[in-house]
């Protein structure tokens, strides 16, 4: 068994040591917002925060994470209450088919807790490893700086 708290919750996992972070959290913990994408940490759609910095979780084995903080998507907020990263996303309709939008979101919610006013260079550096196939990244951009004005307020 390895403790691995996610979200602010500590669980229990029965898995093997290099099981990817990815599985335990689909597979064993239903948190299903972190999608697969390539399984290569090639196109970012897997991303988490690990101590607030992004990780790809396809390829971060669980046995590294004892003692870690893991933050999903789901942290980010619920659908009744979304937190100001996703309703950034919502507001710029930053999302087409969705798919690397968890990522995306995360990514940039590590930015922006390490950098509360990101140039635009900033933003477009940060999310340089995830991959957007529909094209939608300017509204991506679009909505981390509204992220980054919704979290100044809240502050």
């Amino acid at each position: 068994m390895i403790a691995i708290e996610v979200n602010g919750k500590v669980h229990e996992v029965d898995a093997d040591p290099e099981t990817p972070l990815l599985y335990v959290l689909r597979n064993d913990l239903a948190l299903n917002g972190t999608k697969f994408g390539c399984g290569l940490g090639q196109c970012g759609a897997c991303t988490v925060l690990v101590d607030g910095k992004a990780v790809f979780s396809c390829m971060t084995p669980i046995s590294t994470l004892g003692g870690r903080r893991i933050r999903t998507v789901e942290g980010l907020g619920t659908i009744e209450r979304p937190g100001p990263m996703q309703r950034a996303f919502i507001e710029e309709q930053a999302a087409q088919c969705g798919y690397c939008i968890p990522g995306m979101m995360m990514r940039a919610q590590g930015l922006l807790e390490s950098n509360p006013a990101p140039s635009d260079a900033d933003i477009r550096k940060a999310l340089e490893p995830n991959l957007c196939r529909c094209g939608t990244h300017m509204r991506i951009l679009r909505a981390v700086g509204r992220a980054a004005q919704l979290m100044k307020v809240k502050a």
